[in-house]
Parts: C-alpha cells; structure tokens; sequence
C-alpha cells in the first residue's frame, strides 16, 4: 500500500523541527551538488535558519558571481519587458533602482564595518555576525594557504643552496688534492718548474780555480824564503870557516 500525501505545515515541536531541518538541508545540499555534478549546471543555493544561521552552497563558482549572474538576466528580462525603454517613465525608474542599490550597497558598507547598527534587530544583528564569520574563515584561510606557500618556497630555495655549498666544497677538496699530488709528483722527478731547480747551485770550477790560485801563493811564499834565508845560511858557514 502507498504512502499517503503527507500535508505540509510546520512543525510545532521545537526538536522535531530542527531534525527534520537539518535532514532535509543536508538533502537539499546533496541534491544541489548532484544537479551540479551531473548537469554541469551553476548552481547556488541560499538557506537561512529560524535562528539567522546561514548555509550555502555554489559550484566551481563562487557565490558572488553567480548572483552578478543573476543581476545582469533580471536586469536583461525586465528590459525586454518593458514597453518604451527610452520613455522617461522608464529611465526614472531604473534611475531610482539603481539609487535604491547603492543606498542598500553603502548601507550594508557601513554595517560590515561597524557602523549605523541601531536600526538593526536581534536577528539582522546575528546574520550580520554570521556573514562576517564566514568572510573571515576564507579570508584566515586563504593567508595560511598563502603563508605556506611561501615556508614552502623558501625551504626550497634553502636546500638548493645547501646542495650547492656541498657541490663546491667538494670540488675545492678536488682541486686542492689534485694540486697536492701534482706538487709532490714535480717535487720528486725535479721537474723544470718544480722550485728546487730554480736554486742557485755552486759552481764546482770556482773552487778549483780558488785551489790552484791558493798553490800558487804557497809555492811563491817557499821561493821568497829560500832566496831570504841562502845569504844568511850563507854568512854563517864563512864565519865557521875562519
């Protein structure tokens, strides 16, 4: 047997009401998401509590222009419904429509950053303090996806610089081994640049010529005496003799 029709009418019990709201909001929430998904439609859906609380949901999207969207078509439709639109009677009132917009935009200018709240209830007072909750959840979450973005860029930067202080220390290691080994190497088979050969070395012919010039002296020190001591030598055996 069918279900009969179930008569809609709100709900008296406070419990049973806010159940059955949030039941179907999640449904209605779900739907929205499917009809987006599976139609590739935009979608953006609105829904306030009897408390003021505010949900929404929108596609790809965001929220605001989607309702941009939906300005400029009503905008559109009224045009082409009406009869004369260059009549006076039509400029007026899109003039005092327009007038009427910025008032409201400027209106809720003023409310956002806490200013004319007297002329605002209980419940204009907890939607004002819901839609400001919300814009500054994006706002806080949109400048930590931005912060760790840029912890993220600088960790980056930080281990390729560290990566290359270890490249170049290790070449220099390279070099200066290299360099060692090349030194050592000359050293050993006295290569002609290698520094021992550029001393100056003694010449072996200075001390000979140093020697044979020191023989000659002595050799003209024994004639010098020999011709001294043959007069005196001499002298002596005369007086000898007599």
């Amino acid at each position: 047997m069918g279900r009969g029709k179930v008569q809609l009418k709100r709900i008296e019990n406070k419990i049973n009401r806010q159940v059955t709201f949030s039941k179907r909001r999640g449904g209605l929430l779900k739907k929205a998401h499917e009809i987006s998904v599976l139609c590739d439609a935009d979608v953006a859906l609105i829904v306030f509590s009897n408390k003021g609380k505010l949900f929404e949901y929108s596609t790809d999207s965001c929220m605001e222009k989607i309702l941009e969207r939906y300005e400029r078509y009503s905008y559109t439709e009224r045009q082409l419904v009406s009869h004369d639109p260059q009549s006076s009677g039509n400029v007026t009132l899109e003039y005092n429509k327009l007038k009427a917009r910025v008032e409201l935009l400027q209106r809720n200018y003023r409310h956002y950053i806490g200013e004319d709240l007297d002329s605002l209830s209980l419940k204009d007072l907890q939607n004002l303090e819901q839609q400001l909750d919300t814009a500054l959840k994006r706002i806080r979450s949109h400048k930590n996806q931005l912060m760790y973005e840029s912890i993220s860029e600088l960790q980056r930067k930080e281990r390729a610089i560290q990566e290359q202080n270890s490249a170049l220390s290790k070449k220099i290691k390279e070099k200066e081994k290299t360099m060692a080994e090349q030194a050592y190497w000359d050293q050993q088979n006295h290569a002609p640049n290698s520094p021992s050969f550029l001393l100056p070395q003694p010449l072996p012919f200075l001390n000979i010529g140093a020697g044979a010039y020191q023989g000659e002296a002595l050799e003209e020190r024994r004639n010098v005496l020999d011709l001294t001591l043959e007069p005196l030598v001499s002298c002596h055996l005369g007086c000898f003799a007599e």
